[in-house]
């Protein structure tokens, strides 16, 4: 498996080095021109559990690591890690299905891949001596994730950077009380867009020949990082083998499966399990207010040029969604000069364009629909009142997206990315009917919430309120690289 720029054939690297990389040296992101051969039909998930699913995902697609090292690997990090034995359980909401992500350390998605990523990293050193600084932007739940599975990894670094003010309160204590002797975490005057700009400025800037010639590697721990991406293919392999143990689905049947997603990430963690032969008939593209990729999608136009709105989905609070590059190299047939210029439209006009037979292949697998923050405030009621469900508010778009487009006939997977406890004070509105007092905290809406559904809250996220502030650096966009110049003098 070679990996090269979504921008340029040329350099072509291993997985190994794509994912201790992180970003392309040209700005592009690694693919594989080898993905549709990568095969695992739905047969061969029969009789597997979410490990063995992992192992069979993870030997395609990254396949310079050793069964050895994938085996030990999965087994750090997904034994006794997660509140759930199925790691990713598959539940029924009314006529959909809940695909659980929620049940890691930090309460969100990105548990599943930020669990796994660090094992990736320590086998990829093991016996270098190099040692590598993650970098990464983070619109809320990244960033926890990321730092709680990077705490103390030896010859890892991780520097985290988060939009001032503009992630929840919970989001925000997670990682402001994180722990470790390499890490650090800064929030950056600014939103997510600018945030993430930056990172992907400083890999390309003389700061990383500086780190590299003192004997430190830039690395991401964002879905830009093949390691970030591959874990989340598994969970839709893996959806698919549960629904089929369920009876709900037969080999070969298709399923579609709809996604709350702003930087597109999880969204392709699909397209790639469907090049990879599973069974997917539509991914449904679900956004916020913020509906970059709903209007791409309806018209081939993406166009960043737009007010940027505070809406109560703050991970989906993106206009510059990253991971549509892959999805772009892959329907345009690998065409590394046309996504060169479009990334250079993005860059230098905030906008481009795709048309004809691209298009009409982009439409053929991906749909899109878009909730504001009263419909989401109304999903969560009618999920908690109907269903008897509680659930976040990302996962309310995607589940209003699903039910209001036409049916395919075909059973809808909702992916659930994270608990609802983290957005505490929106879900209680929801559910409540009415806004809790302005001089509530998380934690006040936190316990109302419990009170109001009988549910408790995740003791990674109740347990919170007893812990220290240790971060709190707040730098502009200019001020990125000299933080992370001093991260990186530091032991790790």
């Amino acid at each position: 498996m070679i990996y090269h720029s979504t921008r340029c054939r040329g350099g072509g690297v291993s997985a190994r080095e794509a994912l201790l990389k992180g970003l392309c040296a040209d700005g592009g992101l690694f693919v594989c021109d080898a993905l549709d051969a990568c095969r695992l039909e739905p047969a061969d998930l029969q009789g597997l559990d979410y490990r063995g699913t992992a192992l069979r995902v993870f030997s395609l697609l990254l396949d310079d690591f050793s069964e050895k090292e994938l085996s030990e690997g999965i087994a750090r990090a997904y034994g006794g890690t997660f509140v759930s034995e199925a790691v990713t359980p598959v539940t029924p909401i009314g006529d959909e299905w809940l695909l659980e992500l929620y049940h890691g350390p930090t309460s969100a998605f990105k548990d599943v891949a930020l669990c796994m990523l660090p094992q990736f990293m320590s086998a990829a050193l093991a016996g270098s001596g190099r040692r590598v600084m993650i970098v990464t932007a983070t619109s809320g739940d990244t960033g926890k994730a990321a730092l709680n599975g990077f705490m103390n990894v030896p010859g890892v670094g991780i520097t985290v950077f988060f939009p001032h003010g503009k992630v929840s309160d919970i989001q925000y204590l997670q990682m402001a009380t994180q722990e470790g002797s390499n890490v650090n975490v800064s929030a950056v005057e600014g939103n997510f867009d600018d945030v993430q700009s930056t990172v992907k400025y400083i890999f390309a800037s003389p700061l990383k020949a500086e780190l590299e010639a003192s004997g430190v590697s830039l690395s991401s721990a964002n879905s830009i990082n093949i390691g970030r991406l591959v874990p989340q293919v598994t969970y839709y392999f893996d959806a698919y083998r549960q629904l089929m143990e369920r009876g709900a689905v037969k080999a070969g049947d298709p399923v579609d499966f709809c996604v709350p997603t702003g930087n597109f990430g999880d969204v392709l963690a699909g397209y790639y399990a469907r090049r990879m032969g599973l069974p997917v008939g539509r991914l449904i593209v679900a956004s916020n207010a913020n509906n970059v990729l709903t209007d791409f999608l309806t018209t081939g136009v993406y166009d960043r040029n737009r007010s940027f709105i505070k809406t109560i989905t703050p991970s989906m609070d993106i206009l510059i969604s990253s991971n549509l590059e892959r999805m772009l190299y892959y329907t345009s047939g690998g065409n590394t000069e046309l996504i060169a210029s479009l990334m250079k439209d993005l860059a230098e006009k905030g906008r481009f364009e795709v048309s004809g037979d691209m298009l009409d292949e982009i439409r053929s697998v991906f749909e899109c629909g878009w909730a504001n923050d009263e419909e989401t405030k109304a999903a969560i009621r009618e999920a908690w009142q109907k269903d008897g469900r509680l659930i976040d508010p990302h996962t309310a778009v995607a589940l209003k997206v699903a039910r209001e487009r036409e049916k395919t006939g075909a059973p809808v997977v909702v992916l659930s990315t994270a608990s609802p406890f983290k957005f505490c004070r929106d879900v209680c509105e929801a559910v409540a009917g009415r806004a809790p007092d302005a001089d509530w905290n998380g934690f006040r809406c936190m316990d109302e919430l419990a009170r109001l559904t009988g549910i408790e809250p995740p003791e990674a996220l109740d347990g919170l309120r007893s812990k220290p502030v240790l971060h709190e650096s707040v730098v502009t966009p200019e001020g990125m690289a000299d933080f992370v110049r001093a991260a990186a003098q530091r032991d790790f």
